[in-house]
């Protein structure tokens, strides 16, 4: 192992120690409304306390976690300033309404990771070699002239993380051309899913995601009579992540450095976290008229991590990102987001154009679902809609669909181990969305399937291998904490956990022209007791700012 500089160690605890002293409530006032303005002698970026027309942008954050579970951010850019000042006081607009959650969130989710005490160990190093490598090839590319709307997407994205860390540590100045991100600092928030295959890649030890550990569930669902498509999300995480914020960015950006038409998705309506500027679950209602979701379905297969390089890779959330802002279609998007593969955050994504919807018409139109899943050096994408329609819905599990991409990421070799919990069509989720989606016939019994959980009674809840043998994260909303810490289970997902479903969010044809959708934060308690932090086995983690009981109810998002 080789020592890091001294000039890295000092900016790296430097960095922590602004974090964790710099905390807002111990510190700085926060207003729930912000403007970034800018002084027009010195070119000086500043905010203040109220919603000012000549701002370059605007924030306002309606924290109601304690009551309904969710806080909610509006966010805003000034289409009179160019792109890179917008996106940056974008960020510095969504930290300063948000700092307090921002921390909290930091402190349940990220502290101690890679932080001063760990960064040397092999594993932190080598992330850091990456990222650092990484950023600095982003940075070439984006100087050159080559494919200029993308890379200037990619800018505009790390401009608004940069204002959103300048902000956080109040040290605002928008920057040079070339500028410079932490690679330990927010950009982690926004690396959520790329870490979990850069772990396996730059060979992290044991404590990597269990064998089997899913992370969301999702539906699409063709009501009868073709009178409604709905569109469902459920994400799984782990507990201590449930400090959630729903988010609407208007962001008129235009497609290029040199100006031209503003992007298809200026306006995004998405479920997310304090400090992520994306969804991470993801989620999305973009005003280009499509839906974007996905389920993750990971690789087991280690001969693939060598396509894992920082050259030539974009990391999964800038490539979701860009794709939302620019795509028209499901095949644009695709074709979009497939550009640098990352082989990072291998997901099943699920593009839905409803655009392409005739409500009450039978005929299949083509582009309405687009299916696209990555592994690293692999990416296969196809339009499902004749699918869709012939069987009245397309359900996402965290299990490859494209027998190319189930092949390749080693699933086969898992089926062959463990038996048909990892197969396509036999896995217990994929049995419920089979039997339960006929049941559904408007939004609210598409919200009850999307919490369901009757892991105690459901035949297809059964674990044969496991004792006991009824197990909660056989359902379309997992409750892993229910299950007994004495049991014995064939693999890790299948344990006492702090791990489930921990959202749903849903939404319609008309729903979402005006971004609207109903969400539920919190494991489900339909059907199983709500989980609560006092009296549950993992009462001493790090918590800060959740609810202590976790029912609440699901709310309608709804803009202005």
């Amino acid at each position: 192992m080789t020592c890091a500089p001294l000039h890295v160690i000092a900016e790296m605890f430097a960095w922590w120690m602004l974090l964790v002293l710099w905390a807002p409530s111990a510190g700085r006032a926060q207003s729930p409304v912000v403007s970034v303005i800018v002084d027009p002698h010195t070119g000086k970026l500043s905010t203040v306390p109220e919603k000012r027309a000549d701002a370059v942008s605007w924030a306002v954050l309606s924290d109601s976690i304690q009551d309904n579970g969710w806080a909610v951010l509006e966010l805003e850019t000034n289409k009179n300033y160019n792109d890179s000042f917008q996106a940056y006081a974008a960020g510095v607009a969504e930290a300063a309404v948000s700092q307090r959650l921002m921390y909290m969130h930091w402190m349940n989710t990220m502290f101690g990771y890679c932080g001063p005490y760990k960064y040397e160990t092999p594993y932190c190093e080598k992330l850091r070699d990456y990222l650092e490598a990484n950023l600095v090839w982003m940075q070439e590319q984006m100087e050159k002239s080559e494919d200029q709307e993308y890379w200037h997407q990619v800018r505009l994205a790390l401009l608004q993380l940069k204002g959103l860390e300048d902000s956080y540590n109040d040290l605002i100045s928008f920057p040079q051309k070339k500028f410079q991100l932490n690679p330990f600092g927010f950009l982690l928030f926004q690396l959520g899913g790329d870490l979990e295959d850069l772990e396996a890649a730059l060979n992290k030890s044991d404590d990597r995601l269990l064998l089997g550990s899913g992370s969301c569930s999702a539906l699409i669902k063709l009501l009868p009579g073709n009178k409604d498509l709905l569109v469902s999300h459920v994400t799984w995480n782990t507990y201590q992540s449930m400090l959630r914020i729903i988010k609407k960015y208007t962001l008129p950006f235009r497609t290029s450095p040199n100006g031209g038409p503003v992007v298809p998705g200026r306006v995004q309506t998405f479920s997310s976290y304090p400090g992520t500027i994306f969804s991470g679950d993801d989620f999305y209602l973009l005003s280009s008229g499509l839906v974007t979701l996905e389920t993750t379905i990971g690789n087991s297969n280690p001969d693939l991590w060598k396509y894992i390089q920082p050259q030539n890779s974009v990391l999964e959330w800038l490539r979701n990102i860009v794709a939302n802002r620019l795509a028209t279609g499901g095949q644009e998007w695709t074709d979009i987001f497939k550009k640098f593969n990352s082989g990072t955050y291998n997901n099943q994504w699920m593009i839905v154009d409803y655009n392409k919807f005739n409500v009450g018409h039978t005929e299949i139109p083509s582009g309405l679902l687009t299916v696209l899943e990555q592994l690293p050096g692999m990416v296969v994408a196809e339009d499902k809609s004749d699918l869709l329609y012939q069987t009245g819905y397309w359900a996402s599990y965290n299990v490859p669909y494209f027998t190319e991409i189930f092949n390749a990421s080693g699933q086969t070799a898992l089926v062959e181990q463990y038996g048909d919990w990892f197969s396509y069509s036999k896995t217990p989720r994929a049995q419920i969305f089979r039997r339960n989606q006929t049941f559904v016939q408007d939004l609210s019994s598409m919200v009850n399937l999307m919490r369901y959980n009757d892991f105690l009674h459901d035949p297809l809840s059964r674990c044969a291998s496991c004792n006991p043998q009824q197990n909660g994260e056989n359902a379309i909303s997992a409750r892993s904490d229910l299950n007994p810490a004495n049991g014995t289970y064939p693999f890790g997902a299948m344990r006492q956990r702090q791990h489930g479903g921990t959202d749903m969010k849903v939404t319609s044809y008309e729903f979402a022209k005006q971004h609207k959708m109903i969400a539920v934060n919190g494991p489900t308690w339909d059907q199983v007791p709500p989980f609560q932090w006092s009296t549950s086995p993992f009462s001493s983690l790090m918590h800060m700012g959740h609810p202590d009981l976790w029912n609440f109810k699901p709310i309608v998002i709804r803009w202005g």
